[in-house]
């Protein structure tokens, strides 16, 4: 059994980290500005329309769920991209290469997945926090799914990127996957508002129990117990890691 190369891991994670970095009109200026059109569209349309069942605002109510679907549609966006960055310019042989393992290579592109969910949710929740009542009453709750979001989405895009071989593949996942799955996890509604059929169709949608055990963390109410939630998490963001280290360990539709 080799050693681990920390350094290798190390440079393939700042290299990612920089990558989205250089982009800063996505990364920051981007969700700031959705960030102020959420507050007009919603916060002003809405008014101070409390959500059935639950003793907050319908906009504080909104916030921390747009807060994680951004964090998980970056986190998406940062592997994918790099990935199919790398097969079209024919540079991803290069990391195959590498004195890198499968699970190097996996930690350090979910790593970097991670920084960016979490550079761009401070981001929209400075620039939300003066328009809203939320306070940080479960910290832990609040990294522990937020960190565990990121992990998922961005083995996705891996996932997602090691099958690509075009942009156009990663568009269609994002479009009839990524975006059916977060906009229909509760980010816009509680789920006891809907009828028995869909909420049990919600439950089994592992971006729900991410989504509730986040807004959780900042309100203190919820549609589910979000540590009761956590066994589905980290089952979830298990399978994630060992398919994405599986797949890499292949060099699954790597090599064609």
């Amino acid at each position: 059994m080799r050693p681990i190369n920390a350094l290798g891991a190390w440079t393939l994670f700042t290299r990612e980290v920089r990558r989205f970095l250089k982009v800063k009109m996505q990364t920051i200026v981007t969700p700031a500005l959705t960030a102020m059109l959420y507050l007009i569209i919603f916060r002003y349309a809405m008014g101070e329309r409390q959500v059935p069942g639950m003793a907050v605002d319908y906009f504080t109510f909104l916030v921390p769920g747009l807060a994680m679907m951004a964090m998980l549609q970056n986190a998406f966006a940062n592997t994918s991209s790099s990935m199919i960055m790398g097969k079209v310019m024919g540079m991803h042989i290069y990391l195959l290469m590498a004195p890198l393992s499968a699970i190097e290579v996996v930690a350090a592109f979910l790593a970097a997945a991670v920084v960016r969910a979490l550079v761009v949710a401070c981001v929209f929740l400075a620039v939300l926090f003066p328009f809203v009542d939320l306070q940080l009453l479960h910290l832990g709750l609040i990294l522990f799914y937020g960190i565990c979001g990121s992990i998922i989405m961005g083995g996705l895009g891996l996932i997602a990127g090691m099958w690509s071989k075009e942009f156009d593949n990663i568009a269609m996942v994002t479009n009839f996957v990524i975006l059916p799955l977060t906009f229909l996890s509760g980010v816009f509604y509680s789920v006891k508002q809907l009828p028995e059929l869909w909420q049990q169709i919600n439950h089994a949608n592992p971006f729900f129990y991410l989504i509730d055990g986040f807004r959780y963390g900042f309100l203190g109410t919820g549609d589910t117990d979000p540590y009761a939630s956590m066994l589905v998490v980290m089952t979830t963001v298990l399978l994630t890691i060992l398919a994405c280290w599986q797949l890499w360990r292949i060099g699954w539709r790597m090599k064609e």
